[in-house]
């Protein structure tokens, strides 16, 4: 499931750096770089990473509001439903059709990752995770006055969410080591409980709420499907530098979103909002059948370090680009450099950005510090503001504490 970066990866991207096994995760080939001859490394708690995205629209939340009162309101006379007919449409024209908000998060399993490398010098690793992502945006419909009295339009506030369970087992080995350097090939077999789901509340509706629809349809696990990914990986390792590729998801798994528009056996409020959803899908502006497809994506990075890879200036780029669960499409850019520290006493530090290439199309300035070699924070703060807004657009931030190594 496409997301944004845990951990030391918030800032470092794709580099695996051995000085961090959360790292190990962005490429199946490694692990193998995690540990020494014949010995264990695990994870300890977290990171635990949490994050929002919005459009460029300010005050969403409160112009959805005041759109659902003029939707809402009966008139006494033609020339106040028409007065509010085109208030209502200069609101929906301010909103848009690309406004919407968006909360992500992602939670390693304790003690995950496990690495362990045999006496043949092949790593094996265990890996969970809990991740889920969530989007909201207006569905912006024609809005008429119905009998003279009050308005009428099918504008909707839309919600998708995704949750996944993810156990990962891979394998990485080393292959071959001329003086220059050494190969090492990996492999992972990721098995996901993927649930899908998605929700419309129309604003005319009040008995439906349109701001205030999350509730427990974001956290339940309805319609939860399985399914298998297969990520490959590389790197070319020398004492100085460090080069990688890998390609997940290649197999490309498929999952299905709840079908929407099935009207039978309803009635009322929920009957109306079947209708509503229908009129949508056959204006186009809905898709009542909806697949995620985990799409392959291949990505390479740079790095040139000092030997014991406590320096590092590093840089990944997405070749392709791909959409999340909710539809959002993610190719991204990252630089940084970063130290870490043997001192206990003395922070390690690391500082970078981030881009993403397609999609949001939104930067951030990144950084991050592991104190005394165990508890990372790092923060991902977006450079784009909304309009007259303080507050990024967008903000990360991931949380981890780690067995020092």
């Amino acid at each position: 499931m496409a997301s944004f970066s845990v951990g030391t990866s918030t800032v470092l991207g794709s580099y695996a750096n051995r000085q961090s096994l959360i790292t190990s995760l962005s490429n199946p080939a490694a692990p193998y770089l995690m540990t020494n001859v014949q010995s264990l490394r695990v994870g300890f708690l977290g990171p635990l990473s949490l994050g929002y995205e919005m459009s460029d629209v300010s005050d969403l939340e409160d112009q959805v509001d005041q759109l659902e009162v003029l939707l809402e309101r009966n008139y006494s006379d033609p020339v106040a439903a028409n007065s509010a007919r085109e208030q209502a449409n200069s609101i929906i024209a301010d909103i848009g059709s690309t406004s919407y908000v968006k909360f992500s998060g992602a939670l390693q399993v304790p003690f995950m990752p496990i690495v362990y490398k045999t006496a043949n010098r092949g790593a094996f690793t265990l890996d969970a995770s809990a991740a889920f992502v969530s989007r909201a945006e207006v569905i912006a419909d024609d809005i008429f006055v119905n009998g003279g009295e009050e308005l009428a339009s099918d504008t909707a506030v839309y919600l998708k969410r995704a949750t996944d369970y993810r156990f990962g087992l891979g394998y990485s080995q080393l292959f071959g080591r001329p003086v220059s350097g050494a190969l090492i090939l990996g492999g992972k077999l990721n098995v996901h409980s993927i649930a899908l789901g998605q929700k419309l509340s129309f604003l005319t509706n009040e008995d439906d709420n349109g701001t205030d629809v999350f509730g427990d349809f974001l956290t339940n696990r309805d319609n939860a499907q399985s399914g298998i990914s297969l990520d490959l990986g590389a790197i070319w390792t020398a004492p100085n530098y460090q080069l990688g590729v890998a390609a997940t998801s290649i197999n490309e798994p498929e999952f299905d979103f709840d079908a929407l528009g099935d009207c039978r056996g309803l009635s009322g409020s929920d009957l109306s909002n079947c209708n509503g959803i229908i009129r949508l899908s056959d204006k186009g502006k809905l898709a009542l059948n909806e697949t995620y497809k985990m799409n392959a994506q291949l990505t390479v990075d740079v790095a040139v370090m000092s030997t014991n890879q406590n320096w590092s200036l590093a840089g990944s780029y997405d070749v392709n680009s791909v959409s999340d669960p909710v539809g959002d499409k993610q190719q991204w850019a990252v630089v940084s450099l970063s130290y870490f520290s043997d001192n206990l006493y003395f922070p390690g530090i690391r500082v970078g950005y981030r881009k993403n290439q397609e999609g949001s199309k939104l930067s951030y300035a990144t950084v991050g510090a592991t104190f005394f070699r165990r508890l990372d924070f790092d923060v991902a703060y977006g450079l784009e503001r909304q309009k007259g807004e303080t507050l990024p657009r967008s903000l990360y931030l991931s949380l981890g504490y780690n067995f020092a190594f």
